[in-house]
Formats: C-alpha cells, structure tokens, sequence
C-alpha cells in the first residue's frame, strides 16, 4: 500500500470529521484480524504501518512464564466481563473463551524481553487492499451515523416537517425528514388521523436512539409542544416574544385550550393568536386535523383566570382556596352541560391549563348545598359554611366571608344584624335601600368583581371608583360575565 493511499485516508478523515487516525488503527486491527486465519500464523502478532506506507506483520514471542500469566490474567477479565453481562442481562452466556482470543497486555512486558519477526505473507499487500476498503466504508458508514445522531438528540423537543413515505406496519408510519427516515409509532398519533403516502405532516421529535443502521428518530403527534410550535410558526408576536404562552392543555383530536400573555401594552394576545378574521387559528386547525382551540387570557388572579379557563361556559362565581388549590366554580343552570364539556372533556383541560382541582355546580346545586351547609341538624341555627348569613336586596346571600368569631362580614350594615337578630339568623329579605347599597361595598378581606358587558376582563373595583387587588382566597362574584376567549369552532 503506497504512501498516496495512506494520505488519501487521512483526508476522509479530515472530510467525514473522523479523528486522525481511527481508520489507520482500524485498518491495522483488520488486517491483523485476517492474517490471524490465514495458515501458520503465528500465535501472537502485530500490524504496523511502516515508513514507507506499507503494513507489516511483526509475530511477538515473548518468554513463557510471562505468557502463561497474561494468558492467566486476560482470561480472569474475560470471566469477569461474562458474569458482569448476566447479572445485568439475567441470561447465562454461554460464550468459549479461547486463548487465541484474548488480548494480552503488553504493556507490561519489559521491552527487552519481546523479539518481534518480520512475517508479513507475500500476497498481503492485495489483502491489505481488500481489507482497507471494506473498513474504510464502514467506518465511513458509522461516523455519519454518529454525526446524524449528535445532531438529532440535541433537537429533542423540536418541531420538524416531513414527507410521508409508507405505513412500515399496521402500526406505524415512516417520515422522511432528509437525511433520516423517523418513526411515527401509533402511540404518538392522533386517533382519527390518516397520513397519505407523498402527504406532509409536521410533528416534536420525541425521542432519538441509537442503532447499529444509524440513528433512530421517533415523533410525536400528540405532544403538546406541537401546538406551542404551531402558534409560533403562524403568529409573529409570538415569535418576537411580544406575545408569550403561558400554558397549553391538549386533548390530541378533540380540544386544546392555550394561555397567553402579551408584553407590550396595547397588544390584544387573544386577537394576535386568532388573526384577521381567524386565519392565524385556522391555520393552526388545518394542521391538527380539525381539532378546535381554546384561546384564554392569562390572569394573575386565579378566580378570574379558572373562569376564563371554562370559555365558552359562562361563570356566576368562583370560590378559590389557596391551600388545597381547589376552586368551586358556580355556573347558571344552562350553563352547566357547557361548562363540563363532553364526557368532563372542558373541565378536564381547563383544570390542567389552570393547575386547580375544579368542582363545577349548578345555580340550584350550590344553593342547596349551602342551605344544607347553613343550617345542619335538627333544632340547631349554627352557622357552618363561613359565608356571611345577610340576605341582600336581590334574594340572595352576600358572597363575602364572614369575620371570625361573627356570621356576618365586616359590611357594617350587616354587622348592625348580628345585634338585632337575636336567634342569629340572617336579616329579612326585605332590605332596606341603604343595606343593598352597603352590600356592594366591599371588606379587606374580600371583594366583590363587576363584570361589564363592554370589557372582556372584569374589573374589580370599589364604590369610590378605585381599583383594588382580588383576595387570594375568598370569592370573585361574576354578575355579567361573556365569553371571554377566543375560540375557534369548526
């Protein structure tokens, strides 16, 4: 072999991004591995690339005592390496250890005590030519494959458009993405989805392994990042960051519900994700395959943010407890199949979009409950529930917390009760004029929200016309609520 071969290997190196050298190495452990069968070879040796550019074949002899223990020594690691492979498999290997197999290690024999011979065979120099282009293409072959693969794991996450080539099974598809052929397995598609042959599909790359073909890239239709990725695509404040989203649940084929924020002030994050007359969203339920999208406003304040979560259901009131994150949600009677969705499918998304436990009831459900609550055993007029026992002027409870040690809040036209009501149950029906207008007025330690039919966001406000922060744990009472959220109906 010539010099300009070996400076022709050294610049596949250089150009597949192989490191100096392997594929010399490699090419020496090939050629060792050949002259080993061929007949009389001898029992240890060596193959070195001389000066000249040709491989030698050097046989080492080396004394016999000092034989018998690395013999002794690479066959205990060998042994070693065996019930190590059991142990973690749980299989029995039943593999021949042979002499002529192991590797010896020759570092610790002293220089002097090795004789190495000339023996390299007469035609080596055509096996030598044979063997270099076998191992040449192999490696080639497993550093391309090493290469796709860096490049992939680190895409994990990522959103990736390719062609469908065939259905490999009954099971699962085969996309093409350039210069690897991913999975598509039928735990990752969406039920009711077909993917035609030729047809392009967008999907997260889920996962990437390594294989002896190469790397193997799974996707994903059902990861929730998919929609993340398609707003971005669509959507260009989302893309300059102007308009960030805060939160996505997905239920793959039917429902997904996604939160937004916008970061700069007179930005509408609902109208930017929904476009011009819906063609932002339209596209984005183009590529799911009809599924419908549920686009919410972030909200700061959990009662507020669970009612938007529930669009398109209209909210009555939302009582919340930060200690068990639950959050009991009042709806008008109509309103109630609504709000729970097909089969809890709108509950269920909006519990995971909100990260509350969510108890949907009824007008009539919660007055019952609060009756029962109220006023429990027979002959007794305890006050259980913790809200406060007035009646206002419409019939209906006040929605504040009662103040310790009292059944009425810190309104004082309900606290002048807790005195004239001897029994201690709640004030006639009848209010006065002036009681229903203390009514609004709300405590310190709750507040009461006014939704206008004009504005998207209820506002919370005080008699003086100030706005102030929401408890946060109390009730956001709802008396004009819309819908809230942009939605996409197909």
């Amino acid at each position: 072999m010539s010099q300009e071969i070996i400076e022709g290997i050294r610049a596949i190196e250089k150009e597949k991004g192989i490191e100096e050298g392997v594929l010399v190495a490699a090419l020496e452990d090939a050629l060792l591995a050949a002259y080993k069968k061929t007949p009389g070879a001898a029992r240890h040796a060596e193959v070195r690339l001389d000066e000249e550019g040709e491989f030698r074949v050097y046989a080492i002899e080396i004394p016999e005592d000092i034989e018998e223990r690395l013999l002794e020594e690479a066959r205990e690691a060998r042994i070693a390496e065996l019930e190590r492979i059991e142990e973690e498999t749980g299989e029995r290997q039943h593999t021949l250890v042979s002499d002529d197999d192991l590797d010896l290690d020759w570092s610790q024999v002293p220089p002097d005590k090795i004789v190495r011979t000339d023996v390299t065979p007469e035609n080596f120099g055509r096996i030598a030519a044979q063997t270099a282009k076998q191992v040449i293409q192999q490696r080639i072959r497993e550093a391309e494959r090493a290469i796709m693969y860096e490049e992939y794991v680190d895409r994990q996450g990522e959103v990736v458009t390719g062609i469908v080539q065939q259905a490999g099974d009954r099971h699962n598809v085969l996309v093409d993405l350039g210069r690897v052929e991913a999975l598509l397995p039928r735990s990752e598609q969406v039920e009711g989805e077909r993917y035609e042959q030729g047809s392009r599909i967008k999907a997260v790359i889920a996962e990437v392994r390594s294989g002896t073909k190469g790397p193997q890239v799974i996707l994903s239709r059902r990861d929730p990042e998919l929609i993340r990725a398609l707003f971005e695509l669509e959507v260009p404040e989302i893309a300059d960051g102007i308009v960030e989203i805060r939160g996505v649940a997905r239920e793959p084929g039917y429902r997904s519900k996604i939160a937004v924020e916008s970061h700069m002030q007179g930005v509408d994050p609902v109208g930017a994700c929904v476009g011009p007359r819906g063609s932002r969203v339209r596209m984005v339920v183009s590529e799911l395959r009809g599924e419908k999208i549920d686009i919410i406003p972030w909200n700061t304040e959990p009662a507020r943010f669970v009612a938007k979560a529930l669009s398109p259901a209209r909210v009555r009131e939302v009582y919340i407890d930060d200690e068990t994150k639950e959050a009991i949600v009042v709806v008008p009677d109509d309103q109630l199949a609504l709000a729970i969705g097909k089969e809890g499918l709108n509950a269920r998304l909006a519990a995971r979009l909100s990260g509350w436990k969510i108890d949907i009831q009824s007008e009539t459900e919660f007055a019952q409950a609060e009756a029962e609550a109220a006023f429990a055993g027979e002959g007794e007029d305890e006050e259980v529930s913790g809200r406060c026992a007035a009646i206002l002027s419409n019939g209906k409870r006040c929605p504040n917390a009662a103040l310790p040690g009292s059944r009425y809040c810190g309104v004082p036209a309900h606290q002048a009760l807790a005195g004239s009501e001897p029994d201690g149950l709640a004030a006639d029906t009848e209010a006065t004029a002036d009681e229903a207008a203390a009514d609004e007025e709300p405590t310190s330690g709750e507040q009461t929200a006014s939704a206008s039919t004009e504005t998207d966001e209820p506002a919370v406000t005080a008699d003086d016309g100030s706005e102030e922060e929401a408890p946060a744990v109390g009730t956001v009472r709802i008396h004009e609520e819309g819908r809230g959220a942009g939605s996409e109906e197909e």
